[in-house]
């Protein structure tokens, strides 16, 4: 017996996390290849059995808080829809606050970037879009998220962001007009890491020492060497950790310092301009 789309969106009233019945929707749009709006217009619409198994397979999947965006393996980040894996991190909204900064710099229209820890590529891809002109390396130290991004790349019509596997600047010495980077910044032993989507997600990708900030600390101290002078050096980092970058960036002789908010307020990313002659026009403080 078939049931209808909207008898199936009932049953999806337990699943865990804020929105439970977005998450039913994208997951049975995801099962139907439709848009959820399709759902919305034809509420009747009867379902049949393989396809009603299938979605009830992925509601057990939630029930059990795996991530949706691992369960139908996409994610819209920057409006680009990127395939996603349990290889890589989920790309977040906060992320977006990274490539905002990045495209505010002073930089030229051919600028030289790399995007540290790429994982699915998300902000590498987001700056290829928004710049043609910019030459972008993306590099990661995990061979899975290097064939994702570049598959991601690919599907987008952006084999131009070279995807390079890396253990940070390793394979990818620069120099560079801009270096990103979105790095793990979670404290070992952080309670969150037991909560929500975070259980499903690669620990590499998260976690960064005792403090959190041990990964943030390799890239600020090693960029300078790698940035042209006058080239920009931008990272994400905790809510809690803006202080502490930003002593970061200034102990290693970076100017223009300045901490960022994502779109709930806290502080996100922190930037900073390595000394010499601008990479660019106009250097802002």
């Amino acid at each position: 017996m078939s049931a209808t789309v909207a008898e199936l969106l009932r049953e999806a009233a337990d699943l865990p996390g804020e929105s439970p019945r977005r998450d039913a929707e994208v997951l049975l749009g995801h099962v139907l290849g439709v848009e959820r709006s399709a759902l919305y217009a034809f509420p009747e619409r009867r379902v049949a059995p393989p396809l009603r198994a299938r979605y009830r397979a992925l509601l057990a999947a939630r029930r059990r808080g795996e991530p949706v965006a691992y369960l139908i393996g996409r994610r819209e980040f920057w409006s680009l829809s990127l395939c996603v894996s349990p290889a890589v991190l989920i790309p977040r909204p906060e992320t977006e606050c990274l490539v905002e900064v990045a495209l505010e710099l002073p930089l030229p229209a051919d600028a030289r970037v790399v995007d540290l820890g790429t994982g699915s590529g998300a902000v590498a891809l987001a700056l290829a879009r928004e710049r043609p002109g910019w030459r972008i390396v993306a590099v990661d130290c995990s061979p899975a998220a290097v064939a994702l991004a570049r598959r991601n790349a690919a599907r987008l019509g952006l084999e131009r962001v070279e995807v390079r596997e890396s253990d940070w600047f390793a394979a990818a010495a620069g120099p560079y007009h801009l270096v990103v980077s979105n790095p793990p910044y979670v404290a070992a032993g952080d309670p969150h890491l037991a909560q929500g989507d975070l259980r499903f997600e690669p620990p590499e990708a998260l976690v960064a020492g005792a403090d959190g900030l041990a990964a943030l600390r390799e890239i600020v101290a090693s960029a300078p060497r790698h940035l042209l002078p006058g080239g920009w050096l931008a990272v994400e980092h905790g809510a809690d950790q803006g202080r502490a970058v930003h002593g970061l960036f200034t102990a290693a002789g970076f100017e223009s310092v300045a901490t960022h908010c994502d779109l709930a307020g806290r502080p996100r990313v922190t930037r900073g301009r390595r000394p010499g002659a601008a990479a660019g026009p106009g250097i802002p403080d």
